[in-house]
């Protein structure tokens, strides 16, 4: 097999899973691990590909890689949905605490879903703090949700308020259960996100939350941003489309995470 078909072989594979690996790479194509490695030191010379240990992921996965909530909107909308609709069995009709929600594209499915809560007669309202603009603005017609904006800079990026106010308003309150977004959910690294702001926020969104609810799409399985903002065995749940494998699968039950599959 020449390069060319094997650069094509390792970039649709990429597109596939995300993440590629030396062995798996040399075994499929019957080359020796030297030979990949080569591949892939072409492939990233391209800016097609970033090296990882033991392989390669997309370049578009850079550990400071953020798009804007806009360009994120259309990405993998099927597992979105299917997260949010899975998250939102854990805030029934009979609920009768507060939520808070993050800012994000997999979290603003989430707040599409609940634009339309209802709860049972008798039940009170439900109480919503955020720190998006757009989840803010989606939930506020319903008169059954009490929503709380929290308050701060507002990064235009990702529609979401940080900094010193935001921290400190979010100090302030002990929700019964916090739904957050990742850029990355990492054996090795835990939860993080590319922005130190956003990371702030998310952290003290895991510390204040009785219960602590990731909602991540498989793209986000095995990656690494470059702030960490939680530890694995620090949240609770995680929401994704697709079985965690490998190492990530054995860490999250070490961590006594529990995994509900969309």
């Amino acid at each position: 097999m020449y390069a060319m078909e094997r650069h094509e072989h390792i970039l649709a594979a990429l597109g596939r899973t995300g993440r590629v690996s030396v062995a798996d790479l040399a075994d499929e194509l019957r080359v020796t691990p030297e030979t990949i490695r080569r591949d892939l030191d072409a492939l990233e010379h391209a800016g097609h590909v970033r090296r990882v240990h033991g392989g390669a992921v997309s370049a578009s996965r850079a550990s400071i890689a953020e798009t804007t909530v806009l360009e994120r909107s259309s990405r993998a909308t099927d597992a979105k949905r299917a997260i949010a609709r899975e998250a939102l069995a854990l805030v029934p009709p009979t609920f009768t605490g507060s939520i808070l929600i993050d800012a994000g594209t997999t979290t603003g499915a989430l707040a599409d879903a609940l634009a339309a809560w209802r709860p049972d007669p008798g039940v009170p309202p439900l109480t919503v703090y955020t720190n998006s603009i757009p989840i803010a603005a989606a939930l506020h017609g319903n008169a059954n949700l009490v929503v709380r904006i929290i308050g701060g800079t507002v990064r235009g990026i990702t529609s979401a308020a940080v900094g010193p106010a935001a921290v400190a308003q979010l100090a302030e309150i002990r929700p019964d259960i916090a739904f957050l977004g990742a850029n990355g959910v990492s054996a090795d690294f835990g939860l993080s996100t590319p922005d130190e702001l956003e990371a702030q926020i998310k952290r003290v969104m895991v510390d204040r939350a009785r219960l602590a609810v990731v909602l991540a799409d498989a793209s986000k399985h095995d990656d690494e941003a470059l702030q960490r903002f939680a530890a694995l065995d620090e949240v609770d749940v995680l929401i994704t489309d697709a079985p965690p494998g490998g190492r990530l699968a054995a860490a999250l039950a070490d961590a006594e995470v529990e995994v509900r599959v969309a």
